[in-house]
């Protein structure tokens, strides 16, 4: 779903980690992100990331802040190819959506069967902020040939719990919403939700949960999103 010279946008978590782990074989790469991590350096080291296909700030990997190990930063420290910028810069819905091929990958807690996404929040308590996720998500779905994505696992708590619920427990902060979402990707697949009814999410949504959970998912369709 990534193609050659995109420009990335990673989120927080092991989700977005292991996404970059598997672009060291891209070439031409651009980064223009909320935060840079230590997922991003053997992209650098490889030579997958040259930044030299952006359209803003070309050559330049521009961040607002970064967060990562001693080797991230000895990295950064005096390297003029990287460029720190405010937020109100770097999640610029202006300057996102001129990059051609944005790609915005990031991760999520829960998502029910209508495509809102829980990212912030754990049992209606905070539990990290909301970050740019809407922003780059909205805009990369703006942007020419962008790749929006809400990569999450099938699963929590090692395998008990489902990820794709019928609805989000009362409390629960919604982060993307449904209106917004595009792709959304775990280990069992990939679907596109644009422009799908209620029930045609719930199905694709079904489609992508774990095997354990397809069957109780199916019957909630039919309860709740009635044809």
């Amino acid at each position: 779903m990534i193609p050659d010279r995109a420009t990335l946008q990673t989120g927080v978590g092991g989700i977005p980690e292991a996404v970059l782990e598997c672009l060291r074989n891209h070439r031409g790469l651009g980064i223009h992100t909320e935060m840079f991590s230590d997922g991003l350096l053997p992209l650098i080291e490889r030579g997958a990331v040259d930044n030299a296909h952006k359209t803003p700030h070309p050559r330049k990997a521009v961040a607002s802040f970064a967060l990562g190990t001693r080797a991230l930063y000895r990295h950064i420290h005096d390297n003029p190819s990287f460029e720190f910028r405010p937020c109100r810069h770097t999640n610029d819905p202006e300057v996102i959506a001129r990059n051609g091929r944005m790609a915005a990958v990031n991760s999520a807690l829960e998502i029910n069967l209508s495509g809102q996404v829980r990212q912030d929040s754990v049992a209606g308590v905070p539990f990290s902020g909301a970050g740019g996720q809407a922003d780059f998500i909205r805009e990369a779905a703006g942007a020419r040939h962008g790749v929006p994505a809400i990569a999450l696992p099938a699963t929590a708590r090692g395998g008990p719990v489902s990820r794709t619920v019928p609805r989000l427990k009362p409390g629960a902060g919604v982060v993307t919403s449904r209106a917004d979402v595009r792709w959304i990707v775990t280990k069992f697949g990939a679907v596109n939700l644009h422009g799908l009814n209620l029930r045609q999410r719930a199905g694709a949504l079904t489609g992508i949960a774990h095997p354990d959970f397809r069957a109780e998912l199916e019957r909630e369709t039919s309860r709740l999103f009635v044809r």
